[in-house]
């Protein structure tokens, strides 16, 4: 198991570096639900139609985790060894449940490879 970052997601999306990584990842992957809809704003903001976001839906949906009370207080609670790394709450919220289900995390922020959490850290590109 492998909790995937938006910024993982997107590469995929978009052919980018790195998402041959997380198309390789996806059989077993996680995702909060918070990072899915951090995909999916993105999406829409580039004018994403609406087939595209019903098909990462179907992607993604099923292995979308909803994000707890308890994960909400372990994503605030992360905010201070994070900070100096720039860590938007999404970020945090996907560390948490990283930390929660013990698996790793596959993101394409470098500086994600800087944090010393206890949770290992895959970076893609």
């Amino acid at each position: 198991m492998i909790v995937l970052d938006s910024s993982v997601v997107l590469a995929m999306i978009w052919a980018e570096p790195g998402g041959e990584r997380t198309a390789q990842a996806l059989p077993t992957a996680q995702i909060s639900t918070v990072n899915l809809a951090e995909v999916a704003t993105r999406l829409v903001e580039c004018q994403a139609r609406a087939e595209e976001l019903d098909r990462l839906a179907r992607l993604l949906g099923p292995r979308s985790v909803p994000f707890s009370a308890e994960m909400a207080i372990e994503a605030g609670a992360l905010r201070k060894s994070t900070r100096h790394l720039g860590l938007s709450l999404g970020d945090r919220c996907c560390l948490a449940l990283a930390a929660r289900l013990g698996a790793p995390v596959l993101t394409a922020d470098r500086a994600w490879a800087d944090l010393d959490l206890g949770v290992e850290i895959e970076v893609v590109r």
